[in-house]
């Protein structure tokens, strides 16, 4: 094994201090986008009885985040990262407050969802941008790895959490301990980043040319997303990222329904909604912090057949430990994201860093609000095992489908 192909290792990615606030703070959040969306998902199927409905509020916060980052991604690599970060988590606090303490009609309450999550890929693309530029190596591949643990450990906590305070509360209550979750993470930011600008803020502007500087956020925006999209390595690594876990969300929206259906306990979709997150969890420590670069890189398309492969396995009959075990097992396959960072760091134009984070969280996000929605309907017109399973199947299509990414080590100028 070369020194460059060595696994980084825990402690020098927690030696960044600026990595710790911000692995703290999305730990917080993520819980409480967690524990906000289980409880809006179940006050939803509550009043209607519709699969399809309650796959909506699972998706509400996804689908229009396409808008904010097309528009104004460009704004990730013009503001500095410490208030922007925290507005996004102040404002996810405001929605999680008015969710809990007006009785908003279903419509109302999707439509203030909506509207907040038009700013999400803006502070989660600056978020990334400075965590790229202070680890470097597989030490950002680690922290990545780390990232994704996070927001694993912090989906259980939030579900765990969620079925405790909807049972105990109610769900409208449980909005406000989502609330103040956000609120938490909104103030390890503020204390824990610096408040000077970062080298890419002080030299990425330098790199732009004179009519991108003047040119205003929605002209630049949309202009760097043709620009990054029209690569064929960037538009290969974006649509390896985005399309397997876009699926696998939406068959984990149709899980509420999806027990109802099979006649589970009330309480069975929490755990249910958990045990993708356990085996996410338990693959990217495995896979981040054992499996050496190049191996992680190598099995990535392994890894899409483990994250489809289960989902099939939901059209039988099978007591509730089953699915949850199946279900382990699939989260165990998003390890193969880990195999793609090196290669999308690598290809980030220097300038675009930060649009290029915006760009891919936007498609995430947005892809994982139509799979739902797609999956939802093919759940009312068959049932949720057939619409998971068929979710599973295109998944694994996909590890044929998507070619290896091209290992580059050059940064290609914006």
């Amino acid at each position: 094994m070369t020194v460059a192909d060595r696994p980084a290792t825990y402690r020098e990615v927690f030696a960044e201090r600026t990595f710790r606030s911000l692995f703290v703070a999305r730990t917080f959040a993520i819980s409480a986008t967690s524990l906000q969306i289980f409880a809006l998902s179940v006050l939803v199927y509550a009043t209607t009885g519709s699969p399809l409905l309650s796959a909506l509020a699972f998706a509400a916060g996804f689908l229009p985040q396409i808008f904010g980052g097309l528009l104004f991604g460009a704004l990730t690599d013009r503001l500095r990262p410490r208030p922007l970060i925290v507005a996004g988590y102040a404002v996810e606090t405001a929605l999680a407050a008015a969710l809990g303490v007006f009785d908003l009609p279903v419509a109302a309450s999707l439509l203030l969802v909506g509207v907040v999550a038009l700013g999400t890929p803006l502070f989660a693309g600056s978020a990334a941008r400075v965590i790229a530029e202070r680890l470097t190596g597989d030490a950002y591949v680690l922290g990545r790895s780390l990232t994704n643990m996070s927001s694993s450990a912090a989906q259980l906590l939030g579900l765990a959490g969620g079925g405790v305070a909807v049972a105990a509360l109610g769900p409208q209550h449980a909005l406000l301990v989502a609330a103040a979750c956000h609120a938490v993470a909104a103030f390890i930011v503020w204390r824990g980043l610096p408040t000077t600008a970062t080298a890419e803020e002080r030299t990425g502007a330098e790199s732009r040319t004179g009519a991108d500087k003047r040119a205003g956020a929605v002209r630049d925006s949309w202009s760097g997303t043709v620009l990054l999209f029209s690569d064929p390595t960037i538009r290969r690594l974006l649509l390896a990222q985005w399309l397997p876990s876009a699926l696998v969300a939406g068959a984990e929206a149709l899980l509420v329904a999806y027990g109802a259906a099979r006649g589970f306990p009330s309480g069975a979709a929490a755990l249910l909604m958990a045990a993708p997150a356990v085996g996410m969890l338990a693959g990217n420590f495995v896979i981040g912090r054992f499996l050496r670069p190049s191996l992680r890189e190598r099995f990535s398309s392994a890894f899409v057949l483990v994250l489809g492969a289960p989902l099939i396995l939901l059209l039988l009959d099978v007591p509730l430990l089953v699915v949850s075990a199946l279900l382990v097992v699939a989260g165990f396959g998003f390890a193969y994201g880990l195999g793609l960072q090196r290669a999308f760091l690598a290809a980030s134009p220097d300038g675009r860093q930060g649009q290029l984070f915006a760009l891919l969280s936007t498609g995430m996000m947005t892809f994982q609000g139509l799979a739902p929605l797609a999956l939802g309907v093919l759940a009312e017109a068959t049932s949720p095992a057939t619409a998971i399973a068929t979710a599973g199947a295109a998944t694994m299509l996909l590890a044929t489908l998507i070619p290896a990414p091209v290992r580059s080590t050059r940064h290609r100028p914006a």
